[in-house]
């Protein structure tokens, strides 16, 4: 199985950097995996509406450049379904179960993800109506990941 993580911007804080290592360490057990980021654009505080869709479409087409075909692509949105982290990784299991080999989960950048983007996803997914720092997710979302491979390995970690 491979695990692909696109996001929008790139990691600037250590500490982000150093637990997306250990949980990337972590994984490296159970699949291979990647973390493939894509610019992000600059955005004025008080955006135009139109301006927002503009950046939208930009780093929309970066992440769908970015996206193999035969990906299933896993969309984290605020407006997704929620899942505890068993769920999610009865929802991954069967996922493989049914053929999928190769997962890309995408996380967008400060203003969301582009529609297209939203429409290219196979399952949009929701870690809280809360908003996160998008750096911050992708630690969230490797942890959650590495959680439901222990799971469904029957392996203790999850409590």
């Amino acid at each position: 199985m491979t695990i692909k993580i696109i996001a929008v911007g790139k990691i600037k804080e250590k500490f982000y950097r150093e637990a997306l290592s250990e949980y990337g360490k972590r994984l490296s057990s159970y699949c291979k995996w990647e973390i493939i980021e894509v610019a992000d654009e600059k955005t004025k505080e008080e955006a135009s509406e139109t301006e927002v869709l503009q950046v939208l479409e930009k780093e929309g087409e970066r992440i769908l450049s970015k996206i193999p075909d035969r990906a299933f692509v896993i969309a984290l949105a605020i407006l997704g379904r929620e899942l505890d982290s068993i769920a999610f990784a009865k929802f991954l299991e069967k996922q493989a179960l049914h053929g999928e080999s190769e997962f890309c989960f995408v996380i967008g950048g400060s203003l969301g993800l582009a529609p297209p983007v939203l429409s290219r996803a196979n399952y949009s997914l929701s870690f809280s109506a809360m908003t996160f720092p998008h750096q911050l997710m992708r630690v969230i979302l490797l942890e959650q990941i590495y959680r439901a491979f222990r799971i469904n390995a029957g392996e203790p970690y999850h409590k």
